[in-house]
């Protein structure tokens, strides 16, 4: 039976001759062929199996469901035998500019998201056990502290380490780089911010740390990457090992602690005062605006431009981030309004199907049950919106906010131990419910199944 799939699905993706690149993600096929014309959109959503699909930065995007995708990958791997590059960076190549910068983005945000969400899992743990009376000795929430703050502390180094990595320099020059932002030597940039210190003076230009600071520490790991290359294209490769790293080094840090640190401080100061502006805006209407939108800016690969909006939230003063609740309660609205529409479903083969595709949201991936399930049907999506907003709105009246990112829905709950969890729930089972009622109400029950 897979074996059929597999067959029916190269088929529709042009024959073997048109695979360029192939890889998978958990529930996802993705695929980049050498002509798009070649490829059958509709045969593809006929296949058996199929729970979707969609086309999205340069991939053909199969969605089939976690165990089942890694079975058929392996059976199209032995039929289309090697390809020349993987699908991300194949697909890499057909972007346009601002496709490109997405991704990017994605790129270097995303490997930092592991260690963001274990250290806010045990920040909601230790708030959980004090909520409980449980009191720390002093040494013990000194140890406490240093595995829920260091992240924090220096995230900024992480970003340039990132950065480095993803754009071609040498990680290591990076995070030396990077900690150079933050070195203890320079004042505090939180400490100059309250009177407390004063920044260094070099004729017009003011230096001062990187502390809590994403954007800035993003820009000098981009420029200090393309200085490195740079350097390289011309160091004789004799004095290259001493010379490479000690120029990109000085060109770098001086060029982010004298330009690019005063520069796009500005600019993500600018990007913070109009998320607040939002979020706070009278009656919880940032809350619904965030609400309702998040699931369609994954449909359009947009999501990710909300990373460095929750990156700096985080290492903010606060240190939470209220963004992290108004994509779960998005998620909920397309859960309950999937849930709603597949129950009207009589073919069986196809209500199985699509429930399968629902189960992947409550652990934080949407794209099965948004592109299986409720973009099937424009009134679903529009009522999936609707309950994401008004799980928003209860969001942002209520102040639900975890010290945590990269992590939704269940395997969120332990960030909100201790900050909420009561209203968390109660959050998700009102996007969910208010949904599926919307979902009642718009769409007509689906009797020619």
């Amino acid at each position: 039976m897979n074996n059929d799939i597999a067959g029916s699905l190269l088929k529709s993706l042009g024959g073997k001759e048109n695979i360029r690149a192939m890889e998978h993600c958990s529930t996802r096929l993705r695929i980049v062929v050498d002509d798009n014309n070649l490829v059958d959109p509709k045969a593809i959503k006929k296949v058996e199996k199929v729970a979707g699909y969609f086309f999205q930065f340069g991939q053909h995007q199969i969605v089939i469901g976690t165990g089942l995708v890694n079975e058929i990958y392996s059976i199209l791997k032995n039929m289309v035998g090697e390809t020349d590059d993987n699908a991300k960076s194949a697909a890499y190549d057909d972007l346009n500019v601002f496709q490109k910068s997405l991704r990017a983005l994605a790129d270097v945000f995303v490997p930092l998201i592991p260690v963001l969400v274990a250290t806010g899992l045990f920040m909601g743990l230790r708030g959980f056990a004090q909520q409980l009376g449980m009191t720390f000795s002093s040494d013990l929430l000194v140890m406490s502290q240093m595995i829920t703050d260091t992240v924090f502390i220096f995230l900024p180094a992480l970003v340039v380490w990132s950065a480095f990595n993803r754009f071609g320099g040498t990680p290591v020059i990076g995070i030396v780089l990077g900690l150079m932002l933050i070195a203890p030597m320079l004042p505090n940039a939180w400490d100059v911010a309250s009177g407390n210190a004063e920044a260094l003076t070099f004729g017009i230009f003011k230096v001062q740390g990187f502390q809590g600071t994403i954007i800035p520490a993003l820009i000098v790991g981009i420029f200090g990457s393309y200085v490195e290359r740079w350097i390289k294209s011309w160091m004789p490769s004799v004095v290259a090992l001493v010379f490479t790293p000690f120029l990109t080094i000085i060109i770098a840090v001086f060029a982010g602690l004298l330009v690019i640190g005063p520069v796009f401080n500005v600019v993500e100061h600018g990007v913070m005062i109009s998320a607040d502006a939002i979020i706070n805006l009278p009656f919880g209407l940032g809350g619904a605006i965030f609400g309702g939108i998040q699931q369609v800016l994954t449909v359009t690969g947009l999501h990710h431009s909300l990373m460095v909006v929750e990156l700096d939230f985080l290492s903010s003063i606060k240190g939470v981030n209220p963004l992290n609740a108004f994509i779960t309660a998005s998620m909920a609205g397309q859960a309950g309004a999937a849930i709603a529409y597949t129950m009207t479903i009589k073919d069986k083969k196809e209500k199985a199907l699509k429930y399968s595709s629902i189960i992947p949201c409550f652990f934080g991936i949407t794209e099965p049950l948004l592109f299986g399930v409720t973009l099937t049907n424009s009134k679903v999506f529009i009522s999936g919106i609707i309950g994401g907003a008004i799980a928003g709105t209860f969001a942002a009246i209520t102040h639900i906010a975890p010290a945590v990112m990269g992590v939704t829905f269940l395997p969120a709950i332990p960030a909100y131990l201790g900050h909420g969890l009561g209203m968390y729930l109660a959050m998700i089972v009102i996007g969910m419910g208010s949904a599926m009622i919307f979902t009642k109400i718009l769409v007509r029950p689906n009797t020619n199944r």
